[in-house]
């Protein structure tokens, strides 16, 4: 079933758009570890390998593999295993909440405890085999306007119904664990820059302050201070190396106001101090899933 799946990634390169939502990933060598924000998706490797940091927990997946990132979460990744002659590929799908919810009305799903953002399972045949007839209909754009929503419906229940089917359930439900904490991830997302407390942020969740700390760990794996961090850092590399920014003024612009904290920072996070990003101009790739 995998050499079928990759061979049609091959064939279908260039032409994802024709379903809405779908990811191809065609990569020819290594790649460094770079930084992103993932959002959430599913993601199947039909060749070659891929490994993600999440704060200190590492991922690593390949041939028959699948993740599902189910909130926005600060990643590193990076391909470890593509050449030429065997690229690494992937393939992958947009994960909705209002798919995911019209999928649970008619089950008994009600939200359970936490659970990780970021996992890593095996793929069953039948969610291969639904993954390779989404992309049989590229083949045909005026069958897939109209199947393509009924195969990622196909999808997403057999993922519902996997061992990692919480993970996908919870996006859908309004009241889950994850749909609170993401709440916050978008607050913390849309306004990295400002400081906020704790107490206010477990409000905003709906939780007590240590119900809240909990819920937040379990699914990000990290702290909100330690989550609201790497998205500044993330934004502050972007504007040295991909913009050319002096360091000062990427510093204060994600929200530091302290130089030289900024520059420690941003050294244990990417390796390099920033004025060495800068004088490089060595622009990151993207952690694609």
């Amino acid at each position: 079933m995998l050499t079928e799946l990759r061979r049609l990634i091959v064939g279908a390169a260039g032409r994802e758009e024709l379903v809405d939502g779908l990811l191809l990933s065609i990569v020819e060598a290594p790649t460094p570890p770079a930084a992103s924000l993932a959002s959430p998706t599913f993601a199947l490797v039909a060749q070659g390998r891929k490994r993600l940091a999440l704060g200190p927990q590492v991922f690593e997946y390949g041939a028959g593999d699948y993740l599902v990132v189910s909130v926005d979460l600060p990643v590193t990744g990076h391909f470890v295993e593509a050449s030429p002659s065997a690229p690494c590929l992937g393939v992958g799908l947009e994960l909705r909440p209002s798919t995911i919810a019209s999928l649970l009305l008619d089950t008994a799903e009600k939200p359970g405890p936490p659970v990780r953002g970021l996992v890593v399972s095996r793929a069953s045949d039948d969610l291969i085999d639904a993954v390779i007839r989404l992309l049989r209909l590229l083949d045909s754009p005026e069958d897939a306007r109209v199947l393509a929503p009924l195969v990622e419906r196909e999808i997403l229940w057999r993922l519902l119904r996997s061992t990692q089917g919480a993970a996908v359930r919870d996006i859908g439900l309004a009241d889950s664990s994850l749909s609170h904490v993401a709440r916050v991830i978008r607050w913390i997302r849309d306004h990295y820059t400002e400081p906020f407390r704790v107490e206010d942020l477990a409000e905003m969740a709906g939780l007590s302050p240590s119900a809240f700390h909990r819920h937040f760990r379990t699914v990000t794996e990290l702290t909100p201070i330690q989550f609201q961090k790497k998205i500044r850092l993330q934004e502050a590399r972007l504007r040295v190396v991909g913009l050319g920014e002096d360091v000062t003024s990427a510093g204060y612009a994600v929200g530091y106001d302290s130089p030289s904290q900024f520059s420690r920072e941003y050294r244990r996070e990417f390796g390099a101090p920033p004025s060495r990003d800068r004088a490089g101009s060595g622009k990151s790739q993207p952690a694609s899933v």
